[in-house]
């Protein structure tokens, strides 16, 4: 279809995760930097800012690999799905978006990856009284410790057979794994790609060789 450019020639272009639908960053292209995206399969912005035309990870190495394109209803604005290979944000998070505004508490939805970019704000943008920053302050040893203390209770409540405190013990080792994870720089989407290629429920090789 025909695309709308600005009076500037630009056109907003909204990064999304291929895997995770996760949004990554706002940027802005022109027909060029429209033109070798396509032509080179990676994402290539104009940079308001410094009036050039812009590779994401040509120096950071943090690419984006195109999967799609997609204009909305009037053309004037893009959505770019792709394959990221590092974070989106020059702060090193994952999503440039990470900063809380409003959330609903009677309509949030949850999602892993909701709470592994709200724990990733915490790490980059520390808040005083939050126990997620309190864990990230301490470092790596106190976070595996916490790990570990929170495998053991699974084991605890598992081993008595009680579904709501194995639930409840499973719920805390799982935010305490993405306290982990955010601190390895490790993303819900490395994991899920990480299962998709294992096929974990047909071929477990690899436990079967470790018995």
């Amino acid at each position: 279809m025909e695309l709308k450019f600005d009076d500037r020639g630009l056109i907003p272009a909204i990064v999304q995760d291929h895997y995770t639908k996760q949004v990554l960053t706002l940027a802005y292209m022109n027909a060029e930097t429209l033109a070798l995206t396509i032509a080179e399969g990676r994402t290539v912005f104009w940079s308001r800012s410094r009036g050039e035309v812009w590779r994401k990870g040509e120096t950071s190495g943090n690419l984006q690999r195109v999967v799609s394109i997609t204009a909305d209803c009037d053309g004037d604005a893009l959505v770019v799905e792709v394959v990221k290979s590092g974070p989106a944000c020059h702060t090193g998070a994952e999503s440039c978006f990470f900063n809380p505004v409003y959330l609903s508490e009677e309509l949030r939805p949850f999602s892993l990856e909701g709470l592994y970019r709200l724990i990733e704000g915490r790490r980059t943008d520390p808040q005083p009284g939050s126990y997620t920053s309190y864990l990230f302050e301490k470092g790596k040893e106190k976070i595996l410790k916490k790990v570990g203390e929170e495998a053991t209770e699974v084991i605890i409540a598992g081993e008595k057979e009680d579904k709501a405190e194995t639930v409840y013990e499973i719920a805390d080792l799982a935010y305490h794994v993405l306290v982990l994870m955010a601190n390895a720089g490790i993303t819900v989407e490395d994991i899920t790609r990480e299962l998709e290629q294992r096929h974990v429920i047909d071929h477990k090789v690899k436990q079967e060789r470790m018995q």
